[in-house]
């Protein structure tokens, strides 16, 4: 359409005057509406803010969605009345069961008996929203409860019982997809062994970590400040009331541990997986980006079904290479080798601690967040999260896997472009980092077949004390005091002979042993040790420490004393070589004293173990399998992608 007249001398022949009658006001109507529909169409394919791709909400599925078979029973519409009559006693209608659109489940992992994930009572509110925004029907429900803290013997047994009971949800009812809510330590790695065994479309929300925790104007970070709070009581420096009052300023709201523990660490990592969205693991809890985050999180999911984007398409070995960088770079917990190796096995990708040693040693700390830093969750939040840290190691070409595909659709690079950090004290460049060579060390020999040792947490006076001879570099040798569970340690740890350079060994604690794996190795100095201020001995065990701890101890060495392995041997006072150049752990003692050692065990019947107390402790002892092969149950690997390999179940009825 041409100008009715020249407007104030210009010449210029243009098609964006106004319409000069009624017919031109219908074209002009036409035309506008055209170009909207071509809009509409390109935001389609493109990014909000880095966030998820933002699809039609009528896009259809790319393959059938598992939840007809439920709930579009043209074969027999009687079984189809008795799956959907139940849930209209509580205000759903039939006509949204029946609608054809996605059903989406909530994993919900938060109850009175699990505070640190309670706040996903809430957020779970958001991911509904967002699941109903994007075109989807959310069917909230309980997860097996997992409580670090207070679940006893250890909250171990319950990583594979939450699996467990996971895996037999999502297979039985019809879900199409599921978010998994995720939080305190074992219930991340539970969920997503889940939802890599049933492999239905899935994704992670962090219940976020608590705010930062302080006393007398010094940070405190969970977990942590237990590990510092026994050493002031065990020193005499404070009383039992002040104990109780440290330890709780540690922890000052809703969340899991604001320390670089377990929690933050198998977080970040089902970020560095590409299971969760991209910057969502390190937002405090309390924060409104949770909840915001949590709304995306629900968005995504509907699209996620519609797109077919499964874990097995997600959870590939490109990925769980580029989160064993990532675990170095952050100063991720011990107990990440233990569950992400049992993540891979129940998706299918080979992956062992040689692996953790060849491709994340070399890789530098650059995170400034305890226990290997200073810092905590809020800054970490603030400086950029997990985003951040990628960005470096991608500018550094130390991201191994800038391709591997994300729950976003898009690549884990594409993700984080342009999130550069601007605080340089809490991500260091990959140029200037905290400390270089910071992974983790897969250590053998004769004491064990496999351990692990944290290098990041080994302190200055650690190093100079034990690693820092020029005779012997890299490598120290001591005589152990040997303590048979956490009982002995505490009875006797302030008895036996022990100095600065004393090994302090922990055995009958690992999956058999105690049962289940306890945190029970990171051992403190006895009494006189610290009041002369050495705060750290070397330590050894058969099962784990808290990923809160700053012991760079000798974990989860397999096979354990209950499983016959050599720690079971030793005594007090002999002689421990440990080598970390030659990733080697050796008993200084011969052949013939070991051999006349064991058939003295065996005689005996073997190490003794308690017995089982519950079914499921006798279960897990004779299914699981040892710490260096991510304690899974053993013949559960071999059930993988079960929504694709079995049709859904039999009807009930």
């Amino acid at each position: 359409m041409t100008c009715e007249s020249d407007c104030n001398s210009c010449t210029t022949a243009c098609n964006d005057k106004a319409p000069a009658d009624i017919e031109d006001y219908k074209a002009e109507a036409q035309r506008l509406q055209a170009r909207v529909k071509e809009l509409e169409k390109q935001l389609s394919a493109q990014t909000l803010n880095g966030g998820p791709t933002v699809a039609s909400e009528d896009a259809p599925p790319k393959k059938p969605l598992r939840s007809a078979a439920w709930f579009d029973r043209p074969d027999d519409r009687t079984m189809q009345t008795l799956y959907i009559e139940r849930f209209l006693n509580y205000g759903m209608t039939k006509e949204e069961l029946l609608s054809g659109k996605p059903i989406i489940g909530i994993a919900q992992s938060g109850s009175d008996l699990t505070p640190c994930n309670k706040h996903h009572q809430i957020l779970a509110k958001r991911v509904r929203e967002g699941i109903r925004s994007a075109g989807g029907i959310a069917f909230e429900f309980p997860t097996h409860p997992i409580q670090e803290n207070v679940r006893r013997p250890t909250a171990t047994l319950d990583r594979n019982l939450s699996y467990l009971t996971l895996v037999e949800l999502l297979y039985a009812y019809p879900f199409d997809g599921v978010v998994l809510l995720t939080g305190c330590d074992k219930t991340t790695p539970a969920c997503l062994m889940a939802a890599a065994t049933i492999n239905i479309p899935a994704i992670c929300l962090n219940v976020g970590p608590m705010l930062n925790g302080w006393t007398k104007g010094e940070r405190m970070g969970s977990g942590a400040v237990l590990w510092r709070a026994r050493e002031l009581h065990a020193a005499g420096l404070i009383d039992d009331d002040q104990v109780t009052d440290m330890v709780a300023s540690g922890t000052p709201s809703a969340g899991h541990c604001n320390t670089m523990g377990t929690a933050s660490t198998m977080n970040a990592l089902a970020e560095a997986l590409g299971m969760a969205l991209p910057g969502s693991a390190a937002i405090p809890a309390v924060y409104r980006e949770r909840a915001q985050i949590a709304y995306s999180t629900g968005e995504r999911i509907v699209d996620m079904v519609r797109e077919d984007l499964k874990p097995s398409d997600i959870m590939t070995r490109k990925a769980f290479e580029n989160a064993i960088v990532v675990n170095t770079a952050i100063g991720g917990s011990t107990n990440a080798p233990i569950h992400l190796n049992a993540i891979a096995k129940h998706i299918g990708v080979p992956l062992d601690l040689d692996d953790w040693d060849r491709i994340g040693f070399e890789i530098p700390l650059l995170l400034h967040m305890s226990p290997a830093g200073k810092f905590l969750g809020e800054e970490y939040y603030r400086a950029g999260g997990l985003p951040a840290i990628l960005v470096e190691l991608i500018e550094a070409n130390a991201l191994p896997h800038l391709d591997a595909l994300t729950a976003t659709g898009r690549s884990i690079a594409d993700n984080v472009h342009g999130k550069k950090t601007w605080d340089k004290d809490m991500i260091r460049s990959f140029s200037d980092p905290l400390k270089t060579d910071a992974g983790f060390l897969h250590l053998k020999g004769t004491l064990f077949d496999s351990a692990i040792m944290k290098t990041s947490v080994i302190s200055d006076t650690f190093r100079k004390t034990l690693l820092e001879n020029p005779d012997d570099p890299n490598a120290f040798e001591g005589k152990v005091a040997v303590f048979d569970g956490p009982e002995d340690y505490h009875k006797n740890v302030d008895k036996v002979s022990v100095d600065e350079k004393t090994i302090l060994v922990m055995r009958g604690v690992g999956p058999l042993g105690y049962p289940g794996a306890a945190e029970v190795v990171n051992m403190r100095a006895p009494d006189h040790l610290l009041k002369r201020g050495v705060t750290s001995l070397p330590c050894i065990g058969d099962g784990r420490q808290s990923g809160t701890s700053g012991s760079p101890s000798i974990l989860n060495a397999t096979p354990e004393a209950a499983d016959g392995g050599n720690l079971a041997l030793l005594r007090n006072g002999d002689v421990v070589r440990v080598d970390l150049t030659k990733r080697r752990v050796d008993i200084m003692i011969s052949d013939e004293e070991l051999a006349s050692r064991r058939r003295e065990l065996d005689a005996k019947g073997g190490y003794p173990s308690p017995p089982s107390h519950t079914p499921w402790q006798d279960i897990f002892r004779r299914e699981v399998g040892g710490l260096s092969e991510g304690m899974v149950l053993k013949r559960a690997p071999q059930f993988q992608r079960v929504a694709q390999t079995y049709p859904p179940p039999r009807d009930n009825h």
